[in-house]
This record gives C-alpha cells, structure tokens and sequence, in this order.
C-alpha cells in the first residue's frame, strides 16, 4: 500500500489525530471565529516546519500590520524571529487584492514561492478574497490556481478564513481538509475544541477534541476513547497477586488483588476511602513504584495522614517508590488529566495507583455522556501497562444499605468493588466494609469492621448481637 508523504505539524496531539501529519502537497482550511486560536496554530506549523529545515511563505490579504503579529507571537515558545527573513517569508497582498484584483495576488504569490522555495504557504484571509472575488466561480479559480501553483512546487497549503464555511461551499470542496477550531460556554467554563471537518486521503480520527492555549501555543488532547483502542489485545495472561496493603482484608480475598486489576471504594465523605488508598500505596516499591493521582488532598494533607497511619511517605518519595501529583479541578480538561496520568505512569514505571477520586476527575467532564468510555479506555490501557489500580467514588448517604450508583455501568469496568459506610450502633458510629465483588479470586462476603489505629488500618468481622440490640439508622 502506498504510504503519502507526511508533512508534520509538530503538535503531538494533532499529529496523533492526523494519523501522523498532514499529507505533503495538499490544501487545508482552517477556520474558526476570531480569537479562537487560528493565527496561532498557523504560525505554529510554520514555525515547527521552519525549524526542521523547511521554508514557510506566510501571506496576508488583512490591513493589520506584520508588526502587530509579531509582538503578539513574541510572547509564545515556538516563535523564533532569527528565522524570520530567512525561512519564513511575511508578505502581505493587501494592496495588491485592494488595488489589482486576485489574479495580481495569484501571480505575487506564484512569484513568491518560487523565488523562496517554500514548502508551506500560509493564507490569511480567505474571506477578504471571498468578498473581493464577484462570484463563487472566481473565489473557486482563486482556490485552484494557488493550489496548483503550490501542488506545482511541492508546497502545502493553508488557508486561514473566520467565516463559518459550511461543508457544501466552494472553498470546502477545493480543499484536501478542513480543520475547525471553536469554543464553547460549558456552565461558566471556556471550552477550546478542534474538530476535523474534512481530511482527504488521510483516516484522521473524527469529531471534536479539546485543545486549549498555553505559552507552548496550541495544545491538542485527542478524546482518549477514540486513541486507545486496542489496550485489552496487549492484556495480561497470567494471574499473580498484589497485597493491597490491609493484612487482613488480604487474608479474606485471596491474598491480595490482582495484579493488573482495577478495584473501586465506594463511600461517603470520611468514611475511610483515602485511608484504604494511602495504606495500598504503602506498599509501594522502589522497584514497583505508586503513584497517589489526586483532586482533594493536598501533598501535604496526604503525608500527615499517612504518618498518622504509621506510614512515611516522605521516604517513600525520597525513594523513588512513590510520586504524589494533585490537580485542580477548577482549570482542567478531562482528557488532559486521563493522558497526564498516563505519561506519569510511564515515565515512572509506575505499578500501583491510587486515583481519589473518580468523581473529582468526572466533575471537569465538559460532556458527561463520555465518562464511561474515557474510564473505560483509561482503565483498559492501565491495566495493559500491568498497572493495579485502586480508585475511590464518593457517595450521598452517608448512613444505612442506601448505595448510589456513581455512573451507569461503572460497575462494569472494574474488577473489585468495596463499599464502605457508617453504621450506628448503640449511641457509637462505626465504619464497615462490603465486599461487592472481587473478580478472579474467591473471597469471604462476611460484613466488615474498619478500625483505625497509628499501626494503621484494620478490618474484623462483625459479629451481631442479640435482635434488637444493632440497628441501621
């Protein structure tokens, strides 16, 4: 099969969506409102083609200044103004298209790429040339005698329009591809996305991702579910066990969890849920390192309450044997925080995990309908890496058999489910632990004590008294 020749944007993200770059001689559209971001992925191929030895024509048909661009580039990473003037060309046909018509601008422009050898050309303005052109036959000869000057010398093409071009206008059926940026009011929140409209002779993953700005310019995070899809062929095949830090829960489901398994603690606020994860990242191993992925508790919250367990996670980081990374849940993107656990666990070679919680995770979710297939995915390639992953989910009641479901079919993804919850017993409130389920592995469904103490975390049967003497509230 003959592979086309890529021509990468140098966005991870982007690349990874275009299976590997844009196709070499081809013509793009990029288009989206003003300020959603078009300028700067623009100049951000050019500059990422500039610097692995490529040469950029960028030409403007807008009245603003070069000037102006500059400053305003000058504040991102991948701006390098030595390479301006001598890889990339800024030429604006403005006064051309304003005094002359299109045709003059097609022959500067043919000039131009001739004469610098440029292997990306950059149009802005393609609805300024929509407009001067009279007809939709003369925007469409503009289009296609560009395009065959670029096709011509090897170059590829993008146009850059802030018009809403739907999928039946001329300029989209001239084109290769189409690639939208957008952003959207989620509750009070901006949400950046890219969406690829059209992509011709390339099997770029479809639908919307979302992309934010950062000082590195254009950051593009692919929708994990549509990336990872191939993880359970990678799946283990041979069974051993983890032992997940209570003896003697152990001792009552087989030894430990399995490894590679994902085991989910329900319960409310306070009920021992962090406890349960600190003390199975306390087993953690400079050779099988953990990693504690949190929303709520501070570094330093977590190592205070695992020293009141009797735990020393300063050591433990010291060692190597652990990483501790918060996040706040206020400025993330779900599919950002899924990929950041990801290049933690492999830059680790982490083996253990303990993500408190899932539902601090769902909360940055901009379309709640996703967050059983992003868990899935990230629970699937998790488990592909030989990683054991325990993950806490806070429920409402806090007292009682009341459990809520944390979301429809969670139960499905996980291998283990634990449900901890408040009990009152004469004028004491206890904590007790259920064993839902426990895949793989034989185990004792007897109703659980937890106990707390500075030797850390225990659990006892429950043995009932006399009818009448305990009572659930």
């Amino acid at each position: 099969m003959n592979q086309l020749r890529r021509l990468k944007s140098g966005i991870q993200g982007l690349d990874e969506l275009l299976k590997g770059g844009f196709v070499a001689g081809s013509s793009y559209i990029i288009q989206g409102r003003p300020g959603s971001g078009k300028t700067i992925l623009a100049n951000q191929i050019g500059f990422n083609h500039a610097r692995d030895g490529g040469r950029v024509l960028f030409a403007t048909l807008l009245a603003e200044p070069h000037e102006r661009l500059f400053q305003f580039l000058s504040t991102l990473s991948f701006f390098d103004k030595d390479k301006i003037g001598d890889q990339i060309q800024f030429v604006s046909a403005f006064d051309t298209m304003e005094n002359d018509g299109l045709d003059e601008v097609v022959k500067l422009l043919r000039r131009e790429i001739v004469r610098q050898k440029s292997t990306v050309m950059i149009l802005d303005g393609l609805l300024n040339a929509r407009s001067r052109a009279d007809s939709p036959l003369n925007t469409k000869r503009f289009i296609s005698e560009l395009q065959g000057h670029a096709a011509f010398a090897g170059c590829t093409v993008f146009f850059l329009t802030s018009s809403q071009l739907d999928d039946g206008s001329p300029e989209h059926t001239m084109v290769d591809g189409v690639l939208e940026l957008g952003e959207e009011l989620v509750g009070v929140k901006s949400i950046r996305r890219i969406k690829m409209r059209k992509t011709r002779g390339s099997g770029a993953i479809p639908g919307a991702h979302e992309c934010e700005i950062t000082e590195d310019g254009l950051v593009v995070y692919p929708r994990l579910e549509s990336t990872l899809t191939h993880s359970a062929m990678r799946d283990s095949d041979h069974i051993t066990v983890v032992p997940c830090g209570v003896p003697t829960l152990d001792r009552l489901i087989g030894g430990g969890l399995m490894a590679s398994s994902v085991t989910l603690l329900m319960g409310p606020s306070g009920s021992g849920k962090t406890s349960f994860g600190l003390s199975f990242l306390g087993q953690s191993t400079a050779e099988e390192p953990g990693l504690h992925f949190g929303f709520y508790e501070s570094p330093q919250r977590l190592r205070l309450k695992a020293a009141s367990l009797g735990m020393d996670f300063a050591a433990l980081e010291a060692s190597g044997a652990l990483t501790i990374v918060w996040k706040s849940i206020t400025t993330e993107l779900i599919d950002k925080l899924a990929l950041d656990l990801l290049r933690t666990v492999e830059e680790k070679s982490i083996k253990r995990v303990f993500l408190d919680s899932l539902g601090g995770m769902a909360r940055v979710a901009a379309d709640k309908s996703r967050i059983l297939d992003l868990y899935t995915a990230l629970m699937g390639e998790l488990r592909a890496r030989n990683v054991t992953v325990v993950a806490s989910w806070e429920v409402i009641s806090l007292l009682g058999g009341e459990i809520d479901a944390p979301a429809p079919d969670l139960s499905c993804i996980v291998d283990n489910l634990l449900v901890l919850r408040f009990v009152q017993e004469s004028a004491e409130l206890k904590r007790q632990l259920s064993i839902l389920k426990i895949r793989d592995n034989p185990y004792d469904p007897a109703l659980l004590e937890v106990v707390f103490s500075d030797q850390g975390l225990d659990v006892k049967k429950v043995h009932f008294h006399a009818p009448g003497s305990t009572h659930h509230a």
